[in-house]
């Protein structure tokens, strides 16, 4: 099994970096926060970046 991304929610500040950088992966929901919507995506785009680049930091990775 391959590790993939996580949001907290809690932590989300509904900024949209994650999506922006891995649409495939993650999207904005109505709510306003931030959710994995394909975490098997990853092979498609930078999930790495998208963690390291949530100012704050409420993405990790679940293995």
């Amino acid at each position: 099994m391959s590790r993939h991304p996580v949001v907290d929610e809690e932590l989300c500040i509904s900024c949209g970096t994650c999506a922006e950088i891995c649409p495939e992966v993650f999207e904005v929901e109505e709510d306003e926060k931030a959710r994995v919507k394909n975490p098997d995506a990853c092979d498609t785009c930078d999930c790495e970046e998208a963690v390291e680049s949530c100012p704050a930091e409420a993405i990790s990775w679940s293995e």
